[in-house]
């Protein structure tokens, strides 16, 4: 009876702390969002603006309070979208109280086309003759990049700045599927349709490998060109410090003036006190990006205009359906294009896109919205990190296309994938299925049994129709022959600088050039930016993302770097039907 008893009272005692944690973390919350109501915030003369970057930066900032939740420290660290990021960069440029910014760099969780925003928005800040200095105790080469935009760049001593060339690494999981007993049947057009290859070989295949090195060799290319021009080293000796393994320690980067010298944090805030006009560092005055994100725009941009123009920030997978913060629901998205082609006081749409792609069907629809928009209004395409395959086939109607140098794109393909699960269930667990049907096809696409040689027919023949359809929208948009865009689609992943140089894109730039074109279409001087879709409320997003927000966290905060992995593995499984996807999840170190 005490075994009982006492069982009974830790299940008890388990689920009242339990009950008072969720009260305590719901009032935290709770507290997060009613403080993230923007209060005005004023700063004093001789100001440091301090950009850490060390937070995911998405699109735009997000209004759910769980979305940089740290579980470990139980708090909130709040993370800036990129368009408030170059917004903020922009007003401290003309702020009379910001002396300069202090770039404390790290590893920067953002793609390499975000930050070359960032880094060409703190380019034009220093036109105004303020300062920009950079610090790190280690520089990743993407933080080392972003900080070729300082005046000066200052590492620590006992540091490290890492600069060995660009690889992009793909996960293959064919031999696990085959222990398994999983067989993927696999249909796609293009020989370079590479999404189903982690789930049919071992390595990458030659067209494949063909691909990726013409990216990323371009990519690495245009990272060179402008650490040159800033640092006064030529692209061939770059590339013979990566080639040897130069850079090794603070003192050779030094030495090889990629940085201007090496010091510890309290040098540089010495500095720092000189340059913004203070006897010394204790008199410093820092102020956070988040923090300046409450400082009002300057009086001559607050004022209330009727015309505005539209961004539409479409980041993530395509999905069919309604989608999420980290997806793009075609009925979602389609309702948003609607409402900013029918609002007559918007004469002109950006479409930012950052997606790989995903679902066909609502690739198409989204599509549909963007063309029919484009008869109303001026329709302007921004393309993030990544912009391929379904992310491409939305935006391929629009009047311009701007795209960065890095951007990935093109992926102009399709593929289907169905999986067959009956060897691993009849052997490996000893489950058999049956099933009765009115007619041979009724269960095609079970998971029960293989395809038939007429049904793998009948998917390869959709899978075609979707494909011309791709490259019939994208020759109608671009102006060209199905056959000039069946010559550079085929799946084919491209960077920026080759899309541009095969008519895939039209301009260089970043989000800010995109509105600037839309301007100059619409026929704009003065105007003001409505974001699309509408945000919802911070607590039907907490609600709404919690369970996957916590679990996403969770799996984070235990794999660490290997996250990236398990997510792509996932990602792999759960693609089926017919895809307009880029071949995985690229990412570039």
């Amino acid at each position: 009876m005490k075994f009982l008893k006492y069982t009974l009272a830790t299940i008890v005692g388990v689920i009242i702390a339990s009950a008072i944690i969720f009260f305590i973390f719901l009032g935290i919350v709770g507290s997060m969002i009613s403080s993230g109501e923007k209060e005005t915030v004023s700063i004093s003369p001789k100001t440091i603006l301090v950009m850490k970057l060390d937070q995911t930066i998405k699109e735009r900032t997000s209004a759910n309070p769980l979305q940089n939740f740290d579980f470990k420290r139980f708090e909130s660290q709040t993370a800036l979208g990129l368009n408030d990021i170059l917004l903020n960069i922009r007003k401290a440029k003309d702020d009379e109280n910001i002396k300069g910014i202090f770039l404390d760099l790290g590893v920067i969780p953002a793609g390499i086309n975000t930050i070359e925003e960032i880094r060409n928005a703190l380019l034009d800040f220093r036109k105004s003759g303020k300062f920009v200095v950079a610090y790190a105790d280690y520089y990743t080469q993407p933080a080392y990049y972003l900080a070729t935009a300082s005046n000066k760049i200052y590492l620590n001593p006992a540091g490290k700045l890492l600069f060995l060339g660009l690889k992009s690494q793909i996960t293959f999981i064919k031999g696990t599927l085959d222990k398994l007993g999983l067989e993927p049947e696999i249909i796609r057009h293009g020989k370079f349709k590479s999404a189903v290859e982690p789930l049919m070989m071992d390595k990458m295949s030659k067209e494949n490998r063909e691909q990726v090195m013409v990216y990323i060799s371009s990519i690495w290319n245009h990272l060179l060109e402008g650490i040159s021009a800033q640092r006064k080293v030529s692209i061939p000796a770059l590339n013979h410090l990566a080639d040897n393994m130069t850079i090794d320690d603070a003192q050779s980067a030094a030495s090889h003036k990629l940085v201007d010298g090496t010091k510890y944090k309290d040098q540089v805030f010495d500095e720092l006190a000189k340059l913004s006009g203070q006897p010394n560092a204790d008199k410093l005055n820092f102020v956070n990006l988040d923090k300046y994100d409450n400082v009002p725009m300057p009086r001559k941009e607050r004022h209330v205009l009727k015309n505005k123009i539209a961004i539409i920030y479409a980041q993530g997978d395509i999905v069919l359906g309604e989608g999420d913060d980290d997806n793009i629901g075609s009925e979602k998205y389609a309702k948003a294009i609607r409402e900013a082609r029918k609002d007559t006081s918007i004469k002109a749409i950006v479409l930012r896109v950052n997606s790989g792609g995903g679902d066909a069907l609502a690739s198409e629809i989204i599509w549909r919205e963007v063309f029919l928009a484009k008869k109303a209004k001026p329709v302007i395409a921004s393309m993030g990190d990544v912009a391929a395959s379904g992310g491409y086939y939305i935006l391929a109607a629009s009047d311009c296309i701007v795209a960065g140098p890095n951007t990935i794109t093109g992926s102009i393909g399709v593929f289907g994938i169905l999986m067959n699960t009956q060897k691993f269930f009849n052997k490996k667990l000893g489950v058999t299925f049956d099933v009765a049907k009115t007619n041979p096809h009724a269960d095609l696409g079970t998971i029960a049994r293989p395809l038939t040689a007429q049904e793998k027919e009948v998917v390869q023949a959709s899978v075609e129709r979707t494909y011309d359809d791709f490259i019939s929208h994208v020759a109608q948009g671009r102006h060209k022959t199905k056959a000039q865009i069946d010559k550079i689609g085929q799946g084919r992943v491209w960077s920026g600088v080759n899309a541009k140089s095969l008519g895939l894109i039209d301009q260089f730039g970043g989000i800010n050039k995109a509105v600037e074109i839309a301007a100059q279409k619409a026929k704009l001087k003065n105007y003001r930016i409505v974001a699309y879709p509408k945000l919802i409320d911070p607590f039907t997003q907490l609600f709404n993302s919690l369970t996957s927000s916590v679990e996403s966290k969770f799996m984070k905060n235990n794999l660490a770097d290997s996250y990236q992995y398990y997510e792509n593995i996932q990602k792999i499984i759960n693609t089926q039907g017919i895809r307009a996807q880029i071949p995985y999840s690229i990412e570039l170190y």
